[in-house]
């Protein structure tokens, strides 16, 4: 019992460090996307939305019969559609951070940097719902259940298990939005967002790999494997909901087939595998890829 008392109070000093260092670079690099962004061009439909290659038909016999300005027409749908999962996942982040800060020391570096994280957090929400809008998008929405199950988690999620679950989603958009940024072919204005992105939730996710860790400290076996459950069907609902399925009839494709082409299009499970595996040798070091868990990563196809 001793050893579990004083191990997270004899890693405090490194929490607060970790902190310090992001509220420095948060001084030092950040971004207004209320000035940065290009939100006054009209949408160039000469471009994606997204690199073709992380398109959920890209690969298919479906892909191989639209003509340029569909494949175009889908990867912005595509776009706004994460755009959209962003802004709740992003809205879940916000109210478990600020849930595991209430009533700490607001003069601790710690507490100053999760109030930065969400600071920007409300600015890239902000930034999503207009960039959905600007390439001529619905509000997409997840479905029922994944809003009822994001409800439950944000509101019972603690240590661990929510900074686990914050890390994966914020680790399958930045790979994504790290291509995207850098591809002349999609959307200038959606570049400027991606690499905004990706400046500003570099920090994040340090700070979400230092706050699992730390939480896992006094972590019993029992806790690990039920949080570790917990992280991966999280993971699963947060994945899986990306993509609405609305995006292929709002871009003018046959829904039903569309649906079926995407389900089985084995070049975008490749992409996510590939692009999750750094992600996955994190969870693996913290003990978190349990038998149960891997179940879910599997069937979300992030391994």
């Amino acid at each position: 019992m001793a050893s579990s008392t004083v191990r997270p109070e004899a890693h405090e000093p490194h929490e607060h460090e970790v902190a310090r260092r992001l509220l420095d670079s948060a001084a030092r690099l950040a971004y207004d996307p209320a000035t940065e962004v290009d939100w006054e061009t009209p949408l160039d439909k000469d471009f994606h939305g997204a690199s073709p290659e992380w398109s959920t038909l890209y690969g298919t016999a479906y892909w191989g019969e639209l003509t340029d300005a569909q494949r175009k027409e889908l990867t912005r749908q595509e776009a706004a559609s994460v755009a959209s999962t962003g802004i709740w996942f992003e809205m879940i982040l916000q109210q478990m951070v600020l849930r595991d800060i209430y009533a700490k020391d607001p003069t601790g570096a710690d507490v100053q940097w999760a109030l930065t994280e969400i600071a920007e957090e409300c600015r890239h929400s902000i930034m999503f719902a207009r960039g959905a809008q600007k390439l001529g998008a619905p509000a997409y929405r997840p479905r029922r259940l994944a809003v009822e199950l994001g409800r439950a988690f944000k509101t019972v999620a603690f240590g661990e298990a929510a900074y686990a679950a914050i890390l994966v989603a914020e680790e399958v958009l930045d790979v994504m939005q790290r291509d995207w940024m850098r591809d002349e072919r999609v959307v200038p204005f959606v570049r400027t967002i991606n690499n905004i992105h990706v400046v500003e939730e570099s920090r994040h996710m340090k700070f979400a790999r230092a706050e699992t860790r730390r939480h896992l400290l006094g972590a019993g076996r029992i806790r690990r494997h039920i949080h570790a459950f917990a992280i991966a069907v999280a993971s699963y609902v947060i994945v899986s909901s990306m993509v609405n399925k609305d995006v292929y009839a709002n871009a003018g494709l046959d829904g039903e087939r569309a649906i079926a082409e995407a389900k089985a299009n084995e070049h975008h499970k490749s992409m996510m595998r590939s692009s999750c595996s750094g992600l996955m040798d994190f969870l693996a070091s913290a003990r978190l890829l349990t038998r149960p868990a891997l179940v879910f990563y599997k069937r979300a196809h992030l391994i």
